[in-house]
């Protein structure tokens, strides 16, 4: 999911007035008149995934779908991609939305507009049975050289493993979580490094002689880092930005945003408090 204090880069977004279409139609003109809106996941249960039907399954896209069916677009179809294709395909216009629990950093924010955030969670590592390696922390790595952990190539759990300097060679950069699930089950990693909710869930739907070590929010230059995740939109559709954060706000307020993450195991400790967008894409 990004590291909000690396690349400390304003958050720039194109004033293009929603969309910049020939004739003047707006991405949200567009999205209703198809009657429906294209998202990019990458398969991170309970994110954002593909569920055993081929429909859109997780937070993020149950967020999505809620958003748009108050904006007048009732149907969510997804495109499933590598964790590190997710940024480049809503800029080459593969899809119109990110809902992959994309968190808000920074550099990110100089490539694409998030949404204002929608849910947390802490870090937290898969790994073998009983923690034989007593593994709790990315410093664990640089304590033993012997260890390996797996990261999802471009996400935020690369950058705290560079921050705390986990060798380069004890790195092995996965382009999924089940490809790290795999890697832990054949003995090529001792852990993965994502969110504690993805853990959790993939362990529920998966099994195996794993667990999950105790949740943390890394410590970053003297302050906890405690990532939020939002939706995205490139950085010209403004107005479509505009009306997804009017609806979040009214879902926030009502109690919408806990129920569409329930589910998939958010909480209320999960939710947004009062930090904003500008305030992470600030850093």
């Amino acid at each position: 999911m990004g590291l909000a204090t690396v690349g400390l880069a304003a958050c720039t977004r194109v004033d293009g007035g929603g969309g910049g279409e020939e004739g003047g139609q707006s991405t949200l003109e567009r999205l209703r008149e198809q009657g429906f809106v294209t998202v990019g996941l990458a398969n991170e249960i309970p994110f954002g995934f593909i569920d055993g039907s081929g429909a859109p399954a997780g937070q993020s896209p149950a967020v999505a779908r809620a958003v748009f069916e108050e904006l007048g677009v009732p149907e969510i179809q997804p495109t499933p991609v590598t964790w590190d294709g997710l940024i480049p395909g809503l800029q080459a216009n593969r899809f119109d939305v990110l809902a992959a629990g994309v968190f808000i950093t920074p550099d990110r924010c100089e490539q694409v507009a998030f949404s204002e955030p929608t849910a947390t969670s802490p870090e937290a590592f898969l790994v073998n049975e009983g923690n034989p390696e007593g593994i709790e922390h990315f410093t664990s790595f640089v304590d033993n050289p012997d260890l390996t952990l797996a990261v999802l190539n471009g996400s935020v759990e690369q950058g705290y493993a560079e921050y705390f300097e986990v060798p380069e060679g004890q790195l092995e950069l996965i382009p999924d979580q089940t490809t790290g699930y795999e890697l832990l089950e054949a003995g090529r990693v001792d852990a993965v490094s994502m969110l504690k909710v993805s853990h959790e869930y993939l362990l529920i739907d998966r099994g195996g002689p794993f667990e999950v070590t105790e949740a943390f929010f890394p410590e970053i230059d003297g302050r906890e880092e405690k990532g939020w995740g939002g939706l995205c939109v490139r950085q010209e559709d403004t107005e479509l930005l505009e009306e997804m954060n009017r609806v979040i706000a009214e879902f926030k307020e009502s109690g919408r945003l806990l129920e569409l993450g329930e589910e998939w195991g958010f909480t209320e400790a999960d939710l947004p408090d009062d930090t904003t967008t500008a305030e992470l894409c600030e850093g």
